[in-house]
C-alpha cells in the first residue's frame, strides 16, 4: 500500500460466521500499526444465517468518508453460497481481488462471479479451521487471507500484533491463542491466487 492510499474492503457473510468480528479485528490491528481505520457492519434483519455486509477502510491519513463502501479494492466472501444470490463483485475496482471461502480452485469459482475478470483467490477456510480449531470458524482464515492478498499490512507485524490482541481477549487460554495463530499462519500459506 502506498503512502496516503486508501484501501477499502467489503466483507460478505452470513450472521454467525464472524464477518463482523474479522472486520473489527482487522481494524484493531491496522490501528495498532498506526493506520487510520474504519470497521463497521451493515445489517438487514439480524438473524443467524441472514446475509450481512461489513466494511473496512484503512489508510495512512485520516479519512472524512463515512459511508458504506460501494467501490472496494478487495471483497471477502465467507460463504460460497452467497455467490448465487449476491453480486459480490459489484463495484470492485480494477486491480482488486475477490477472496472466497471454498474448496474449489480460483478457476472453478470465476464463472460464478458475474463477469469479474480480475484476480480471484480461494481458501478452504472451513477445512483449515476445523482441522486446527475443531469447529468451522471461517473468519480467522479469511482475515489472514485478506492481509496476505491485499498487502495492506505487513504480515509479520500483523501476526505479532494480532497475537497481542488475542492475549488480551483470551487471557489465560493459551490453547485458543495458539489455535488461532496456527490458523492464521496456515491460511497465509494456503490461499490460492488465480
Amino acid at each position: 500500500m502506498m503512502t496516503g492510499d486508501m484501501v477499502e474492503i467489503r466483507w460478505h457473510g452470513r450472521g454467525g460466521q464472524g464477518a463482523k468480528m474479522a472486520c473489527l479485528l482487522l481494524a484493531e490491528v491496522a490501528g495498532l500499526e498506526g493506520k487510520f481505520v474504519q470497521g463497521f457492519p451493515e445489517y438487514g434483519p439480524e438473524r443467524m444465517g441472514a446475509p450481512i455486509t461489513a466494511y473496512n477502510r484503512i489508510c495512512d491519513k485520516r479519512s472524512s468518508i463515512h459511508s458504506n463502501i460501494y467501490y472496494p479494492n478487495y471483497v471477502v466472501v465467507l460463504d460460497e453460497s452467497l455467490l448465487d444470490s449476491v453480486d459480490v463483485a459489484g463495484g470492485l475496482k480494477e486491480g482488486g481481488a475477490i477472496i472466497v471461502n471454498t474448496s474449489a480452485s480460483p478457476g472453478d469459482i470465476r464463472p460464478r462471479l458475474r463477469g469479474w475478470t480480475g484476480k480471484v483467490c480461494t481458501i478452504d477456510a472451513r477445512r483449515i479451521s476445523e482441522e486446527i480449531l475443531g469447529r468451522n470458524f471461517p473468519n480467522t482464515p479469511l482475515l489472514a487471507a485478506v492481509v496476505k492478498v491485499s498487502g495492506v499490512l505487513d504480515t509479520g507485524r500483523f501476526l505479532a500484533d494480532i497475537e497481542e490482541s488475542f492475549k488480551h481477549k483470551f487471557a489465560g487460554n493459551m490453547q485458543v491463542i495458539e489455535g488461532n495463530m496456527a490458523t492464521l499462519r496456515k491460511s497465509m500459506e494456503e490461499v490460492q491466487e488465480g
